[in-house]
């Protein structure tokens, strides 16, 4: 069994952004694994395994706007099914 079940991925569009701040933020108050924030000051790309999106989603919606948002199941993945 996986032990972070979801792979969200997501772009947030902003102003004054920080990946270093995002990823601190992330990794110290969300639960997971796999994590990369990077960007500029208007863009950040989020790749995170967690089994709780939602969170990723509501923390990263109050930085600006966010889209190209996919939330994979990765044990889904892992036993050949679309995830």
């Amino acid at each position: 069994m996986i032990e972070f079940k979801y792979d969200v991925q997501l772009l947030i569009e902003g102003n004054d952004l920080d990946e270093d701040v995002i990823f601190d933020y992330i990794t110290n108050n969300l639960k997971g694994d796999s994590l990369l924030a990077v960007g500029d000051e208007e863009l950040i790309k989020v790749h995170f395994h967690t089994n709780e999106p939602w969170e990723v989603l509501e923390y990263c919606s109050g930085l600006g706007e966010i889209y190209d948002i996919v939330i994979e199941d990765m044990d889904r993945q892992s036993r050949g099914l679309q995830g």
